[in-house]
């Protein structure tokens, strides 16, 4: 469910995380915005009674003052899903919202959806002074962010919070392909929370998304099409199905297995043959720390 949150106030912040969901494209690029640079983070998990120098906020607050300190803004931040702890309470969203403040104040175009860690309901709740009404999709939120380099189609895996599994659905499924086909003039790259259920990454993780056959067949004739991001995981691992690359970002606040991941976030240095990406981490003596791999583009 993706909100975005440009420049304002604290009252035009509010009403953007409801009443902004964007049903067209959202035009992020700026004079003052480093157009090719995209910060990709997720699974922040943040909770209510986290104290502020517990590892979860603390890991997040990392990468909100690398943001806040770069003389030219990243053209987007996205956040793919689960913002919240555990289920989505009202507290979860609150600290979650006081911890992205500096970033509204910096003037960062920031992305958010939703995964199933999230409440959708109470989410809009304590954050939205209303909700719009205009929405591509009832139930769902989606929409296409516009960067120099690329256009990434965010979609809402989210089905029932505390359910591991994602679905895109057969209605959200012919709004991207009608999307997709609207914008071909740039590669397209899929930002959605949980991970596909495909043999293009053998260590893919069961409690993906269900109809991940069904959107890949929509995917790969689209040539396009160059890539899936997403999180869930809490790992870092890049795979392949298809021709399309699929990346596996880490969390961003919260390991999930210490012995093989840490927390972090990638950055992605696009331009018009492919993408750079580079990992940074809170720990930085981890093996991923400053780690960078290019992907080229398929034909």
């Amino acid at each position: 469910m993706p909100i975005h949150l440009g420049p304002g106030n604290r009252r035009a912040f509010l009403q953007s995380m409801g009443a902004g969901l964007a049903a067209a494209a959202v035009p992020v690029l700026g004079a003052a915005s480093d157009g090719d640079l995209v910060y990709l983070l997720s699974d922040t998990h943040i909770g209510e009674k986290h104290p502020p120098n517990s590892a979860v906020p603390s890991n997040f607050r990392e990468v909100v003052d690398e943001l806040i300190g770069l003389k030219r803004s990243p053209a987007a931040v996205l956040i793919n899903g689960d913002l919240a702890l555990k289920d989505g309470q009202p507290g979860d969203y609150r600290h979650f919202a006081r911890l992205i403040s500096p970033l509204r104040k910096a003037g960062v175009n920031l992305h958010l959806t939703l995964g199933n860690h999230d409440h959708r309901e109470t989410f809009y709740k304590v954050l939205a002074e209303e909700q719009r009404d205009d929405r591509p999709l009832e139930g769902r939120h989606v929409s296409v962010v516009r960067t120099q380099f690329a256009n990434f189609f965010l979609l809402d895996s989210l089905t029932k919070t505390m359910v591991t599994q994602g679905r895109v659905g057969a209605e959200q499924l012919r709004w991207l392909t009608t999307a997709l086909d609207a914008h071909m003039d740039r590669p397209a790259i899929i930002v959605t929370h949980h991970n596909p259920r495909l043999g293009g990454d053998p260590n893919h993780f069961p409690g993906g998304l269900i109809d991940s056959q069904e959107l890949w067949d929509e995917l790969e004739p689209r040539r396009h099409v160059k890539a899936y991001v997403h999180g869930h995981i809490h790992h870092w691992s890049r795979a392949e199905h298809r021709g399309i690359h699929i990346i596996n970002t880490p969390a961003t606040s919260y390991v999930g297995n210490k012995s093989v991941s840490t927390t972090g976030w990638t950055t992605a240095r696009l331009d018009k043959n492919g993408v750079t990406l580079s990992i940074t981490t809170n720990d930085r003596t981890h093996r991923w720390n400053g780690e960078k791999v290019r992907l080229k583009w398929r034909s």
